[in-house]
């Protein structure tokens, strides 16, 4: 599977160990920066970079997910889901690691690097990444009604305020 890694400074050590990991396992790892450490970087460019890669990889038929960090992970899950098609969640277990997939066919998760170990992280990314979608029907119409949305400004029949 390829993998889409994006940070800031905060998760540059955590960028940079997860990388070898992955890579370890026998994804293809495309790592969107940064590529050194600056106190004063700004996360959106490269998790919106990271954001986009995952989504037309999918949109090829590319087995593909996304991870991004920062220090709380919040900034770049928003940053993340500014992308149209991106689904990005933030994770602070395995539970909502497993669930953002299980249930909301997330594919891509945030994590804060400041807010956990890289065990924890490492341990919520093989989750993330080995769990697929249930196909349930309540899943994949919830799933539907975000795209659509995301698409029209509307959902037909679910009274979205205008």
């Amino acid at each position: 599977m390829r993998i889409h890694i994006a940070t800031d400074h905060a998760g540059l050590d955590f960028s940079t160990y997860l990388q070898k990991h992955l890579t370890d396992a026998g994804h293809e790892v495309v790592d969107h920066g940064p590529t050194s450490f600056d106190a004063l970087d700004d996360y959106p460019a490269f998790c919106i970079n990271a954001a986009k890669a995952v989504v037309v990889d999918q949109q090829a038929g590319v087995e593909a997910l996304g991870v991004v960090f920062g220090g709380s992970g919040n900034g770049e899950a928003i940053a993340a889901n500014k992308v149209r098609g991106a689904r990005a969640a933030l994770v602070w277990n395995n539970s909502t690691a497993v669930l953002a997939r299980q249930h909301n066919d997330a594919n891509v998760i945030s994590i804060g690097a400041r807010q956990h170990t890289v065990e924890e992280a490492t341990a919520f990314i093989d989750a993330f990444i080995a769990e697929p979608f249930s196909f349930e029907e309540r899943h994949v119409r919830r799933i539907a009604q975000l795209a659509e949305y995301e698409a029209t400004g509307d959902i037909a029949g679910k009274n979205v305020d205008r």
